[in-house]
């Protein structure tokens, strides 16, 4: 998703010209025209990332977008494309592998075109030096920093990789690096240009940013937990339940975990099923109330019960971190069927109703 935010922005930070005609050369009108070909679902994930000012702008260009042809539909989605690629090359492999390959598929000149639009993009991003990082690397980098300091940086990495660097962190600080994001609103340029300042010794870099930035907050935590181990998220939570019972609660309420299972539809639990290995469905109901165990039951063949029943009763001594780790498999393939639209999710604190 960073890959295709980057993307977006360097469609609108392309050199400036009018549209006249075929092929369309706005900047603008390519970014809105991408917007549109991703449909509504798709380009709502991408506004998550985009600020206020991004989104209204945007907007703007999709409601005034006119008539396209086909070509130019094509020729826009192609210049996507490769940004999305060069980007992804440039983050994972560097700049020099990132021309290397684009010269050699695109052409010299092209591939100049492209990186000179991605470094742009790149560029504008405060702590992008981050993004690379080895995770155990970075936690050796930030743990002797103060929790707000950690919640700053970790706003601007991807969610996965801020939870790993998350899971790092002694217990005590990992919950208040976790309270500073979730309480995190919107910063000014002076507050991350003194943090910047403060990093420049240690990575050589500082990225400096015009407009205020919206980071962290609930939805960006929960967004993050979603992706921490089941062990990890216990731990978290149940400190910060005894430090700041409604934070934790409003960031639950964002969040589907293994529990919210028993506030699906039987149609969602059956489809979720099928994907799962057998063994996970196990060990996941080995600590499980009878509740949970009976929608599982309840939305399974005579077969398939028979043998979890069989297989709950002769499996013995596991150890709970085996436990979480399948329950952690399950509620990943409930997410992942989530975002394809084969399932419907209900996560706590949700008042949306179903309609069969």
């Amino acid at each position: 998703m960073a890959a295709i935010e980057e993307s977006l922005l360097g469609l609108e930070n392309s050199p400036d010209s009018k549209l006249e005609g075929e092929p369309i050369t706005d900047p603008r009108s390519k970014a809105a025209l991408v917007v549109v070909s991703l449909g509504a679902d798709r380009a709502s994930q991408i506004y998550k990332y985009l600020n206020e000012q991004d989104i209204e702008d945007l907007t703007y260009e999709v409601a005034k977008l006119g008539k396209t042809g086909n070509a130019q539909v094509e020729s826009v989605l192609d210049e996507f494309y490769k940004l999305c690629l060069t980007h992804k090359m440039m983050t994972d492999g560097g700049l020099d592998y990132a021309r290397n390959v684009l010269e050699k598929a695109f052409g010299e000149s092209t591939a100049r075109n492209l990186l000179e639009k991605v470094s742009k993009t790149l560029q504008s991003k405060p702590f992008n030096f981050f993004t690379k990082g080895d995770p155990k690397a970075l936690f050796s980098l930030l743990q002797n920093e103060r929790p707000q300091v950690i919640a700053l940086i970790l706003a601007y990495m991807d969610a996965m990789q801020a939870a790993q660097v998350l899971e790092e962190l002694p217990d005590d600080k990992r919950i208040q690096t976790v309270e500073s994001m979730a309480r995190m609103d919107r910063v000014s340029p002076e507050a991350i240009a003194i943090v910047e300042e403060e990093m420049k010794r240690k990575f050589a870099t500082i990225i400096t940013s015009e407009d205020n930035m919206s980071l962290g907050g609930i939805d960006y935590v929960a967004d993050m937990m979603n992706h921490v181990d089941r062990s990890s998220e216990r731990k978290i939570f149940e400190e910060l339940g005894k430090r700041n019972p409604e934070l934790a609660q409003s960031i639950r309420d964002k969040m589907f975990v293994f529990e919210n299972i028993l506030d699906m539809d039987d149609r969602s639990v059956q489809r979720f099923v099928r994907d799962c290995d057998a063994k996970d469905i196990v060990y996941a109901l080995k600590n499980a109330t009878e509740e949970m165990k009976n929608v599982f039951f309840s939305n399974m063949s005579k077969r398939m019960v028979e043998t979890v029943r069989g297989d709950l009763e002769i499996t013995t001594n596991v150890r709970l971190k085996d436990v979480e780790e399948a329950q952690q498999r399950i509620v990943n393939i409930i997410r992942n069927l989530e975002e394809q639209g084969e399932v419907v999710i209900k996560k706590g604190g949700d008042n949306d109703d179903i309609i069969a």
